[in-house]
Protein backbone atom coordinates (compact mmCIF):
# COMPACT_ATOMS: atom_id res chain seq x y z
CA UNK A 1 0.00 0.00 0.00
CA UNK A 2 1.39 3.41 -1.19
CA UNK A 3 2.20 5.81 1.85
CA UNK A 4 -0.65 8.54 0.55
CA UNK A 5 -3.25 5.59 0.85
CA UNK A 6 -2.01 4.12 3.90
CA UNK A 7 -2.35 7.88 5.55
CA UNK A 8 -5.83 8.42 3.89
CA UNK A 9 -6.95 4.62 5.66
CA UNK A 10 -5.71 5.90 8.84
CA UNK A 11 -7.52 9.74 8.81
CA UNK A 12 -10.85 7.95 7.85
CA UNK A 13 -10.59 4.76 10.38
CA UNK A 14 -9.70 6.48 13.14
CA UNK A 15 -11.41 9.84 12.35
CA UNK A 16 -8.36 11.63 12.68
CA UNK A 17 -8.54 15.84 12.90
CA UNK A 18 -4.95 15.91 12.72
CA UNK A 19 -2.58 14.10 10.10
CA UNK A 20 -0.42 11.38 10.69
CA UNK A 21 3.27 12.35 10.98
CA UNK A 22 5.83 10.13 9.98
CA UNK A 23 9.46 10.11 11.48
CA UNK A 24 12.39 8.82 9.26
CA UNK A 25 15.75 8.90 11.10
CA UNK A 26 18.39 9.74 8.17
CA UNK A 27 21.81 11.09 8.22
CA UNK A 28 21.18 13.91 5.84
CA UNK A 29 18.36 15.31 3.95
CA UNK A 30 16.67 13.36 1.00
CA UNK A 31 16.34 14.83 -2.63
CA UNK A 32 14.01 17.57 -3.02
CA UNK A 33 13.82 17.62 1.57
CA UNK A 34 14.38 20.86 2.56
CA UNK A 35 16.58 21.66 5.79
CA UNK A 36 13.95 22.90 9.02
CA UNK A 37 14.00 26.38 9.09
CA UNK A 38 13.17 27.08 12.77
CA UNK A 39 14.52 26.99 15.99
CA UNK A 40 12.23 24.66 18.33
CA UNK A 41 12.35 23.87 22.16
CA UNK A 42 11.98 20.26 22.03
CA UNK A 43 12.33 17.63 20.12
CA UNK A 44 8.48 17.15 20.32
CA UNK A 45 8.02 20.34 18.87
CA UNK A 46 8.93 19.01 15.51
CA UNK A 47 6.25 16.19 15.35
CA UNK A 48 4.17 19.35 15.48
CA UNK A 49 5.43 20.99 12.44
CA UNK A 50 5.50 17.61 10.52
CA UNK A 51 1.94 18.50 10.53
CA UNK A 52 2.46 20.83 8.06
CA UNK A 53 5.04 20.26 5.64
CA UNK A 54 7.91 18.06 5.02
CA UNK A 55 11.73 18.95 6.41
CA UNK A 56 14.63 17.67 7.68
CA UNK A 57 15.96 18.52 11.07
CA UNK A 58 19.99 17.81 11.68
CA UNK A 59 20.72 16.55 15.78
CA UNK A 60 21.77 19.37 16.40
CA UNK A 61 18.56 21.28 16.04
CA UNK A 62 16.94 18.82 19.03
CA UNK A 63 19.87 19.77 21.26
CA UNK A 64 17.42 22.38 22.95
CA UNK A 65 15.84 19.57 24.59
CA UNK A 66 18.84 17.29 25.83
CA UNK A 67 16.47 14.42 27.05
CA UNK A 68 14.67 14.12 23.93
CA UNK A 69 17.92 14.19 21.82
CA UNK A 70 19.21 11.46 24.04
CA UNK A 71 15.92 9.21 23.45
CA UNK A 72 15.71 9.91 19.72
CA UNK A 73 19.37 8.39 19.75
CA UNK A 74 21.30 11.63 18.93
CA UNK A 75 25.23 11.81 20.49
CA UNK A 76 24.94 14.48 22.65
CA UNK A 77 28.18 16.86 22.45
CA UNK A 78 29.67 17.54 25.94
CA UNK A 79 28.26 20.44 26.32
CA UNK A 80 24.66 18.84 25.95
CA UNK A 81 25.35 16.29 28.17
CA UNK A 82 26.10 18.69 30.95
CA UNK A 83 22.70 20.09 30.16
CA UNK A 84 21.21 16.76 30.20
CA UNK A 85 22.04 16.70 33.82
CA UNK A 86 21.30 20.02 35.00
CA UNK A 87 17.93 18.54 33.44
CA UNK A 88 17.89 15.78 35.58
CA UNK A 89 19.03 17.44 38.61
CA UNK A 90 16.28 20.03 37.92
CA UNK A 91 13.37 17.22 37.90
CA UNK A 92 14.58 15.46 40.62
CA UNK A 93 14.73 18.44 43.04
CA UNK A 94 11.12 19.34 42.53
CA UNK A 95 10.09 15.73 42.69
CA UNK A 96 9.07 15.15 39.38
CA UNK A 97 12.33 12.18 38.21
CA UNK A 98 14.40 9.76 40.24
CA UNK A 99 17.95 10.15 38.33
CA UNK A 100 18.06 6.37 38.47
CA UNK A 101 15.37 6.57 36.22
CA UNK A 102 17.69 8.42 33.52
CA UNK A 103 19.83 5.24 33.05
CA UNK A 104 16.98 3.31 32.13
CA UNK A 105 15.42 5.68 29.49
CA UNK A 106 15.11 3.62 26.05
CA UNK A 107 16.48 5.14 22.99
CA UNK A 108 16.34 4.89 19.17
CA UNK A 109 19.00 2.44 18.02
CA UNK A 110 19.73 4.21 14.84
CA UNK A 111 22.15 6.74 15.62
CA UNK A 112 21.73 8.95 13.19
CA UNK A 113 22.64 12.53 12.37
CA UNK A 114 19.21 13.79 11.88
CA UNK A 115 15.24 13.31 11.31
CA UNK A 116 12.76 13.83 8.61
CA UNK A 117 9.50 14.92 9.58
CA UNK A 118 6.22 15.28 7.54
CA UNK A 119 2.63 14.27 7.02
CA UNK A 120 2.82 10.37 6.22
CA UNK A 121 0.93 11.29 3.05
CA UNK A 122 3.49 13.49 1.54
CA UNK A 123 7.22 11.65 3.58
CA UNK A 124 9.04 10.33 0.21
CA UNK A 125 10.98 8.03 2.00
CA UNK A 126 10.00 5.38 4.64
CA UNK A 127 9.07 5.82 8.02
CA UNK A 128 10.45 4.47 10.70
CA UNK A 129 7.41 5.80 12.97
CA UNK A 130 4.02 7.16 12.65
CA UNK A 131 3.28 9.51 15.25
CA UNK A 132 -0.81 9.99 15.62
CA UNK A 133 -2.96 12.01 18.50
CA UNK A 134 -5.52 10.19 19.49
CA UNK A 135 -9.08 10.65 21.85
CA UNK A 136 -9.55 7.82 24.28
CA UNK A 137 -12.40 6.55 21.65
CA UNK A 138 -10.18 6.38 19.03
CA UNK A 139 -7.14 4.70 21.32
CA UNK A 140 -9.76 2.07 21.89
CA UNK A 141 -10.04 1.34 18.72
CA UNK A 142 -6.15 1.53 18.13
CA UNK A 143 -5.77 -0.95 21.20
CA UNK A 144 -8.11 -3.29 19.60
CA UNK A 145 -6.42 -3.21 15.76
CA UNK A 146 -3.02 -3.29 17.88
CA UNK A 147 -4.44 -7.18 19.31
CA UNK A 148 -3.95 -5.54 22.73
CA UNK A 149 -7.43 -5.74 23.57
CA UNK A 150 -8.08 -9.15 24.48
CA UNK A 151 -7.63 -10.48 27.80
CA UNK A 152 -6.11 -13.76 26.94
CA UNK A 153 -3.12 -11.70 25.82
CA UNK A 154 -0.78 -9.22 26.97
CA UNK A 155 -2.36 -5.60 27.31
CA UNK A 156 -0.87 -2.53 25.35
CA UNK A 157 1.49 -0.42 27.88
CA UNK A 158 0.88 2.80 27.92
CA UNK A 159 4.21 4.53 28.85
CA UNK A 160 4.79 8.52 30.12
CA UNK A 161 7.07 10.36 31.22
CA UNK A 162 8.89 11.42 28.79
CA UNK A 163 6.72 11.11 26.08
CA UNK A 164 9.02 10.88 23.40
CA UNK A 165 10.30 7.70 24.37
CA UNK A 166 7.00 5.89 23.37
CA UNK A 167 9.37 6.04 19.52
CA UNK A 168 11.87 3.85 20.85
CA UNK A 169 9.81 1.89 22.71
CA UNK A 170 7.51 1.01 19.33
CA UNK A 171 10.79 0.91 17.42
CA UNK A 172 12.69 -1.46 19.29
CA UNK A 173 9.79 -3.61 19.79
CA UNK A 174 7.95 -2.95 16.46
CA UNK A 175 4.83 -2.88 18.33
CA UNK A 176 2.49 0.06 18.49
CA UNK A 177 2.34 1.72 21.67
CA UNK A 178 0.30 4.62 23.41
CA UNK A 179 1.87 7.34 25.61
CA UNK A 180 -0.41 9.23 28.46
CA UNK A 181 2.65 11.72 27.68
CA UNK A 182 4.57 14.70 29.58
CA UNK A 183 4.56 18.08 31.09
CA UNK A 184 7.10 19.03 28.89
CA UNK A 185 5.21 17.40 25.77
CA UNK A 186 2.14 19.21 26.75
CA UNK A 187 3.62 22.34 27.16
CA UNK A 188 5.91 22.67 24.06
CA UNK A 189 3.49 20.70 21.86
CA UNK A 190 0.65 22.16 22.61
CA UNK A 191 -1.54 19.06 22.04
CA UNK A 192 -5.56 19.43 23.96
CA UNK A 193 -5.54 17.66 27.13
CA UNK A 194 -7.45 15.02 25.88
CA UNK A 195 -5.30 13.51 22.84
CA UNK A 196 -2.88 10.62 23.61
CA UNK A 197 0.43 9.94 21.74
CA UNK A 198 0.01 6.95 19.51
CA UNK A 199 3.25 5.53 17.53
CA UNK A 200 3.21 3.03 15.10
CA UNK A 201 6.32 1.44 13.84
CA UNK A 202 6.50 2.57 10.33
CA UNK A 203 7.26 -1.66 9.21
CA UNK A 204 3.69 -2.45 10.82
CA UNK A 205 1.31 0.25 9.13
CA UNK A 206 0.02 -2.16 5.73
CA UNK A 207 -0.62 -5.26 8.72
CA UNK A 208 -2.30 -2.34 10.85
CA UNK A 209 -4.14 -0.68 8.51
CA UNK A 210 -5.70 -3.96 7.31
CA UNK A 211 -6.19 -4.52 11.12
CA UNK A 212 -8.21 -1.57 11.76
CA UNK A 213 -10.35 -2.07 8.96
CA UNK A 214 -11.81 -5.13 10.31
CA UNK A 215 -11.89 -3.54 13.83
CA UNK A 216 -13.87 -0.63 12.35
CA UNK A 217 -16.63 -2.88 10.76
CA UNK A 218 -16.53 -4.99 14.00
CA UNK A 219 -17.64 -1.41 16.39
CA UNK A 220 -20.08 -0.29 13.54
CA UNK A 221 -22.08 -3.55 13.73
CA UNK A 222 -22.02 -4.04 17.46
CA UNK A 223 -22.55 0.31 17.87
CA UNK A 224 -26.29 -1.17 16.12
CA UNK A 225 -26.85 -3.82 18.17
CA UNK A 226 -25.87 -1.51 21.48
CA UNK A 227 -28.20 1.35 20.40
CA UNK A 228 -31.03 -1.30 19.42
CA UNK A 229 -30.54 -2.47 22.88
CA UNK A 230 -30.32 0.69 24.18
CA UNK A 231 -33.85 2.02 22.31
CA UNK A 232 -35.79 -1.52 23.28
CA UNK A 233 -35.67 -0.42 26.92
CA UNK A 234 -35.70 3.57 26.35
Amino acid sequence: MEQHESAAKLVELLSLTIPPVAVAFRDQAPDGVADADQVVPSSCSFWRAGEKSVFYATAEQHFNCPVGAMVMGFELPEQTQGELGAAVGTMSQVGYFDPAEAASLPSVPTGSKGAVYGPLADVPVAPDVVLMWLTPDQAMLYSEAAGTAAWTGDSMTVSGRPGCAALPLALNAQEPRLSLGCKGMRTFTEISGDRLLAVLPGAKVDEFVTALSAIADSNAAMSDYYQSKKAALA
